[in-house]
């Protein structure tokens, strides 16, 4: 027997989603981390088919939608990649709004502008995003894409960590996932392209050491654990641009700025007092690409200050695709090295 998996792929700065709307075995549950279990239970193997080759590559991010669970969002939103089913991508939201109003993949009332404002649902609370465009239909233009991120705080600040022979001191902050944000002229390892597998290797080890060493919690959610991610920041190269970065995630090295990783740095500058006067931030990528941050408001989670930001990007949809998954082929589910 063949399966077929159809998808619509987008990158955002030069990091792909891959968008399933067809093929995924339908999710039960009642809330989104309800339904991300049903998807890791009946669909890993689709997981792996359309994110590593022959299919995919190692940094690819996929994302299927599902029904809402809450009365204000239009769509639920899974994602999946490499490393297992990430709670949140903000630049996969990015590129999945695009994606949805492009496509029409649901009705979303909005008469009185060409901008459409979409909710969705995700493991980690409801994501609001406004997709800017102009035009109607099919003729409709989209620009750009703003979402509104979970909380985002610092959880510990300057947090030593010794890798190798070498002690360094990063700054753990939540924005959807938890990451460890750490400046790469302490690391010895160049923020540049072509170190990419050394800066691989070095955020892989700095998750597993420093979720060997401490424990990570958030305050009020007992899901929310341990190190998802690893920030390397340093000087732009953009003259527009306050910080370069590149995200390790997992064993995906993010090629955009990251969505929910521009949020933590955000938060991070902000408890430091450096975050600019206008509140806006904006964050460079490795293949310099940009994300445009604004500090929205100022909340409270537990009792840890934390920053509301919005994020802004723009997402290309780069192709329509039908997979075939054929039970034979002896690596129907992929591989990777």
């Amino acid at each position: 027997m063949i399966d077929q998996v159809k998808t619509v792929d987008a990158h955002v700065g030069g990091q792909t989603l891959r968008l399933i709307v067809d093929g995924v075995p339908r999710l039960s549950g009642r809330t989104m981390r309800d339904k991300r279990a049903s998807l890791r239970k009946r669909a890993d193997s689709i997981r792996r088919a359309l994110v590593l080759e022959p299919r995919g590559h190692a940094d690819l991010v996929a994302a299927v939608l599902t029904e809402p669970v809450s009365p204000e969002a239009h769509a639920g939103i899974l994602f999946m990649d490499g490393s297992g089913f990430p709670p949140i991508s903000g630049h996969g939201i990015i590129a999945a709004a695009t994606i949805a109003v492009a496509r029409d993949l649901f009705v979303v009332q909005d008469a009185a502008s060409a901008d459409v404002r979409i909710a969705f649902d995700t493991p980690v609370g409801v994501v609001h995003t406004v997709v800017h465009a102009e035009g109607q239909g099919s003729e409709r233009r989209i620009h750009s894409v703003v979402f509104t991120n979970v909380p985002a705080f610092v959880l510990s600040a300057a947090h030593p960590v010794r890798v190798g022979t070498r002690q360094l001191r990063v700054d753990v902050a939540f924005a959807g996932l938890f990451y460890a944000i750490v400046d790469t002229e302490a690391t010895g390892v160049a923020l540049r392209a072509e170190r990419l597998p050394d800066l691989r290797r070095l955020g892989i080890e700095l998750q597993a050491t420093l979720n060997s060493t401490a424990e990570f919690a958030h305050p009020i959610d007992p899901d929310a654990t341990g190190i998802s991610g690893v920030v390397f920041t340093g000087p732009p190269m953009d003259p527009e641009a306050h910080l370069r970065s590149v995200v390790v995630s997992g064993t995906v090295v993010d090629r955009s700025p990251g969505g929910t990783a521009t949020a933590a740095v955000m938060a991070v500058l902000d408890a430091m007092g450096l975050l600019a006067d206008d509140r806006h931030f904006v964050h460079e990528s490795i293949t310099g690409t940009l994300f445009r941050g604004r500090a929205a408001r100022h909340t409270v989670v537990g009792e840890i200050p934390a920053l509301v930001a919005e994020i802004e990007g723009n997402a290309w949809i780069t192709g329509e695709h039908t997979f075939l998954i054929d039970e034979d082929d002896p690596m129907r589910e992929g591989w990777s090295l």
